[in-house]
This record gives structure tokens, sequence and C-alpha cells, in this order.
């Protein structure tokens, strides 16, 4: 399982919250890293490739990890 790096966006919640918003971690840092990556890979595709879109996710999925752990240094 690869790191996904927390929470892209955490914030605080007072327990009191909880009924109204439940609490929740949504996306984590790897898959914002990836939707950028990949938003950089699909305006830039040229669409005269063979690189299926399986392929550029899997590349931004890749660079995510790569950010990941740069970060940590």
């Amino acid at each position: 399982m690869n790191d996904d790096g927390g929470p892209a966006f955490p914030t605080e919640q007072a327990a009191t919250d909880t009924a109204f918003f439940p609490r929740s971690q949504g996306m984590s840092l790897r898959d914002y890293f990836a939707a950028a990556a990949l938003q950089g890979y699909l305006a830039s595709m040229d669409y005269e490739d063979s690189t299926t879109f399986a392929e550029y996710a899997q590349s931004a999925y890749d660079q995510a990890d790569a950010m990941i752990t740069e970060r940590a240094k």
C-alpha cells in the first residue's frame, strides 16, 4: 500500500458539529497530487499518441507517489 499522504484538506471539527456535518477525511493528498498531474498530462496530450487514459492515470499516480516521497524528506 502506498503512503497516501493523509488528507488533502484537513479540518478541525468540534465533536458537537458531527450531528450536522459527519466527519470525513475527503480525498487523500495522493489523490490530489494525482489529479493535478493528470490535468497536466491531459492538457498537453497529443491525440495522435497511442497512450491510453489508463496509462495516463497510472503515470499520474506514479508522479503523486514521487511527490509524496520527496515531500517526506
